[in-house]
């Protein structure tokens, strides 16, 4: 007996599915379904390009897994039905992993125009955070100080929202709302803010209460509260360092790290060696990188640095295998640290998690710049490295202080 392995549908002799045809056909039919709308018949125009991405899937049984899935099959059911294909349709749709990763296969394909996520999620946020401030005057300057200070500027920075940015704005409104409630509690208004409640609100809390001096710098400027009154700020300077013995292990470490993948022994090298935040190497792109047979290179500031062996290792096994190149997620991506939501580049919070095996990245990066300012003129090294030279002369302070100090301890 001749056992028949030819899908019915296609003819292509492939692993069957069920009923005689190949996951293939089963995935194409699937996504058709689940897209057609029901009172048309028809896939909308603006789905059809994310209907044929998934559709031509290298791995179809991937594809079909996830849009099985009871979540996955409701919500694409519920976008096909919908009379339009737009941001604020999606919006409108319960929040969910599954609304922000269709939105950006839509976005990726070209269905919906590309908007800036971080923005947007904070408008929306910040919108229901708010609610938490009674209705009134609090409210009222909270929402003006969210509207015309951090919103302002998040609109008028240079490229996109970055996550620091936008998780700084967060922290600084739930403080700000948290402020104004106590206030509150405390039986007074801001327009009777006094020095001794800002010395009672620092005094009654964690260190991260200082943080509404952001707000207060707003509140002064705006004639809002007493230009004399004063919230104690953070200090620079103060956050720990990696030791030069730890740091030269980690680096070393790093050529035989069997449990790191490329991408993450890269990171790590971008961190202890050049002394980059993880927030700006998540956002390198094939751009900033030069892969010859003799010579590798990463631009991250105003000229390119030369990667040697074996610290080019990882990005040349990234630049042969970058990765999540099997789903319909990053069609014409250019990240080098490709993320699993579509066209986006992995999340800093992630990468800093998956690097702790290595170091704490804050502590290494600090050490690294503490060292590198010892040895090099501050303006090439902020040309280079990207940084302001004003943040590499307070790193060069602090070094040369530190040193001033083990001396003085020695003698």
């Amino acid at each position: 007996m001749k056992l028949n392995v030819d899908c019915t549908s296609c003819g292509a002799e492939d692993e069957l599915h069920s009923g005689g045809h190949c996951w293939r056909c089963v995935l194409s039919t699937t996504v058709h379904r689940l897209l057609t709308n029901p009172t048309t018949a028809q896939i909308h125009p603006a789905l059809l390009p994310v209907a044929t991405a998934l559709k031509a899937m290298d791995r179809p049984n991937s594809g079909l897994t996830w849009i099985n899935q009871p979540h996955v099959t409701d919500f694409l059911a519920e976008l096909a039905a919908a009379p339009t294909t737009s941001h604020d349709a999606l919006d409108a749709l319960p929040a969910s992993r599954t609304r922000d990763y269709v939105r950006g296969l839509l976005v990726e394909h070209g269905a919906l125009p590309r908007r800036d996520e971080l923005l947007a999620r904070f408008k929306t946020w910040s919108d229901q955070a708010l609610d938490r401030l009674p209705e009134g005057e609090h409210r009222d300057i909270a929402r003006r100080f969210v509207r015309w200070h951090l919103l302002r500027r998040m609109n008028t920075a240079p490229g996109e929202v970055t996550r620091g940015t936008f998780l700084r704005s967060k922290q600084t409104t739930t403080v700000t709302i948290d402020f104004l409630n106590w206030l509150t509690d405390r039986g007074t208004t801001l327009s009777r803010l006094t020095q001794s409640d800002i010395d009672a609100w620092q005094a009654g809390g964690p260190s991260t209460r200082e943080f509404a001096s952001r707000f207060l710098a707003w509140a002064t400027k705006t004639s809002l509260v007493d230009p004399i009154l004063r919230m104690e700020p953070h200090r620079r300077g103060t956050a720990h360092r990696l030791p030069a013995a730890e740091q030269s292990r980690a680096v070393q470490a790093l050529a035989h790290h069997d449990n790191l993948t490329p991408r993450d022994r890269l990171a790590a090298i971008l961190v202890l060696v050049l002394g980059q935040q993880i927030a700006h190497v998540v956002r390198l792109t094939w751009d900033d990188a030069t892969i010859a047979e003799e010579l590798a290179t990463i631009t991250i500031g105003a000229a390119p640095i030369m990667l040697p062996p074996p610290l080019d290792e990882p990005l040349r096994q990234l630049h042969a295998e970058p990765g999540h190149g099997q789903t319909a997620a990053h069609p014409d991506t250019t990240w080098i640290f490709r993320g699993h939501s579509p066209g986006q580049h992995i999340s800093a919070a992630h990468l800093r998690q998956r690097l702790k095996t290595v170091c704490s990245t804050r502590a290494a990066r600090l050490s690294t710049l503490s060292e590198l300012t010892k040895t090099s003129p501050i303006p090439v090294l902020a040309e280079i490295l990207g940084y302001n030279t004003a943040t590499l002369e307070r790193h060069a302070v602090a070094a040369a202080a530190t040193y001033s100090r083990y001396i003085a301890t020695r003698r």
